[in-house]
């Protein structure tokens, strides 16, 4: 029975994450449910690069506020089509992975963390001085969409439709993608590199490709966020924000598509809800990655993975 449960749940998780969203909506109210899918999409995309490839990024936000910034300047001198912008907010983060990913993912360690962090950098320096007539500087600039069809994005529960149907979609291929030889194949140079260049693939090339793909799936993120408030401000593209994602991950356990959801959500209820009763909630977090560190290795998806009774295999008799 417990089988035959686990294999439904396998068939039909995308039913099951949409059911969990939509029983968030009454505690949460509709934005506020919006803003945790934008942050689970945002958090998927960097486990692609830090879960299933071993690397950690310290400037993911760089990419984020790339999609969000593609998604405002392409509705104020391209398109107001959100669907358009969307897609603009997707191209320009990736190109930006195109541009860098070729320099980034030939680092490691603290190197690949650092180079990382120095870009997003630059990139906050390029919205909020270098092109603050485009960007409006520390002001940021208002992004108006129009309607598409029975489709307005300026109504709550469209925004949240909109945003669910892209994380089912995210979650679809992604989940799609790690189960595939190119996945395997990213987790074989997480674990030993060097065996998986010996065995005459080129490394450099996979992991290009696996770094564009997330920097996409974040400028998505990005681009879902310009379209849910209706502007853009620095703040999108904040180094210091990238301590977010990075807890998201460990909470949530790195390498499952469901650990980066939980992980998301976890953290946002965290630094959404906890503020309101404690004022140096920040200190929770320390605490919180002690626990992991020490307690829950492979965060809270792993923990209960672990811990799921799983079928027995029947002997085949010789």
């Amino acid at each position: 029975m417990l089988a035959s449960i686990q294999r439904w749940l396998a068939r039909f998780d995308l039913v099951v994450i949409a059911g969990l969203f939509l029983a968030l909506l009454p505690v949460l109210h509709v934005q506020r449910t919006t803003d945790f899918i934008v942050f689970c999409l945002y958090v998927l995309s960097f486990d692609l690069i830090y879960g299933h490839m071993g690397r950690l990024s310290f400037g993911h936000m760089l990419y984020l506020g790339a999609g969000a910034y593609g998604a405002a300047l392409c509705s104020v001198h391209l398109s107001a089509n959100p669907i358009v912008a969307l897609a603009a907010s997707v191209i320009l983060a990736g190109a930006v992975g195109l541009l860098l990913g070729p320099l980034v993912v030939r680092t490691t360690g603290a190197c690949f963390a650092l180079i990382n962090l120095a870009f997003n950098q630059v990139g906050h320096f390029v919205v909020l001085i270098a092109a603050a007539a485009y960007t409006g500087g520390e002001d940021g600039m208002t992004a108006a969409f129009s309607r598409v069809g029975p489709l307005n994005l300026s109504q709550r529960t469209h925004m949240f439709a909109f945003a669910l149907a892209i994380l089912l979609a995210a979650v679809w291929f992604v989940r799609r993608l790690t189960g595939s030889p190119f996945g395997i194949l990213l987790r074989s140079v997480k674990e030993k590199e060097e065996r998986v260049r010996f065995l005459g693939y080129d490394t450099t090339r996979y992991k290009l490709v696996a770094f564009v793909l997330s920097t996409s799936l974040a400028g998505a993120a990005g681009g879902l966020s310009a379209l849910n408030y209706g502007y853009v401000t620095p703040s999108f593209i904040d180094p210091g924000r990238n301590v977010e994602v990075i807890f998201a991950a460990l909470i949530g356990g790195a390498g499952s598509v469901y650990g980066a959801l939980l992980g998301g959500v976890a953290y946002m209820v965290i630094s959404n809800y906890l503020p309101d009763y404690v004022q140096r909630w920040e200190m929770f977090l320390g605490f919180a990655l002690l626990l992991l560190v020490f307690r829950f290795r492979s965060g809270l998806w792993g923990w209960i993975a672990q811990r799921a009774p799983r079928p027995a295999v029947e002997e085949v008799a010789p």
